[in-house]
């Protein structure tokens, strides 16, 4: 074998050996986007009026992006975890799709499935409690849930005790946006989404949402939002202020501010020191 050959056949071997290497980087990578595919989204505890006001992103097959939306406080949920009373039932004629509407008490939403899920709803009645857990979707400016796994709650301390989990939650979610709200005008927007992100592991789309939510704060009259969380929170005997501040997804100061207008014009009083009733 001459040089010329020599040399010829081992520039084929080096081909042959980078051809090996990117076939096996490709299979590294496919499989790398096959395991985050078959890793399923948490579901998250939220209330219905999260997510039926949230700002909604669709997802990509392509991709392997799931569709979620972003509330006005922003938290990020894809996937929910939701309990709720049965309010509505709907079951189209051939069978093949089924709709539960729910209510939390802060809003109501619809729990939908299609073809062979459909037995996942269908032995659900009115006034039952509902433990269903499903994605968010949204078709024709609608917001549902895609029920996954759907179970009867026995026990109403049940619903007590995720109320309070969805409190506490929100309490954190609401010093974060305090927070925020304080450094806004004190950095840049680079600043703020890189402290955003070390801290609170918030991401830009979030980070927009609650900057968005926090310049619109200052145009609205509260009074409506004010009076439809006391409707929803009164169970005869008043609304305390401070389950009011806590619940609330508006800055604090705000609300305190609101609370004093509405006193003063004479659409709240309290019954007694540090509760709040509707005229």
């Amino acid at each position: 074998m001459n040089q010329g050959q020599i040399y010829y056949r081992r520039c084929e071997t080096a081909i042959s050996v980078v051809e090996l290497r990117d076939k096996r980087i490709k299979n590294n990578r496919r499989n790398m986007v096959n395991d985050s595919a078959k890793k399923r989204v948490p579901a998250k505890k939220a209330r219905i009026s999260d997510m039926v006001t949230g700002k909604y992103f669709a997802g990509s097959k392509e991709e392997l992006k799931p569709s979620y939306i972003i509330t006005s406080m922003g938290q990020k949920i894809s996937r929910v975890n939701l309990i709720a009373t049965v309010i509505d039932k709907f079951m189209s004629e051939d069978g093949t799709y089924i709709s539960l509407t729910v209510d939390d008490g802060t809003d109501a939403i619809r729990v939908k499935a299609f073809k062979e899920n459909v037995n996942i709803l269908s032995n659900f009645e009115l006034g039952e409690l509902i433990n269903a857990i499903g994605k968010l979707k949204e078709y024709n400016g609608e917001i549902y849930i895609n029920a996954e796994i759907a179970k009867r709650i026995e026990d109403p301390n049940y619903e007590n005790l995720r109320n309070m989990e969805i409190l506490k939650e929100l309490i954190e979610q609401k010093k974060i946006i305090g927070e925020i709200r304080g450094l806004v005008d004190q950095l840049s927007y680079e600043e703020l989404r890189e402290y955003a992100k070390n801290k609170f592991d918030l991401d830009e789309e979030c980070l927009q949402n609650i900057i968005e939510n926090l310049k619109v704060v200052k145009e609205i009259d509260y009074k409506p939002k004010v009076l439809e969380v006391i409707d929803a929170l009164d169970k005869g005997d008043g609304v305390e202020i401070s389950q009011l501040l806590q619940i609330s997804d508006l800055p604090q100061d705000l609300i305190e501010k609101t609370i004093d207008e509405m006193l003063g014009a004479g659409m709240l009083f309290e019954p007694v020191v540090g509760k709040l009733k509707k005229v």
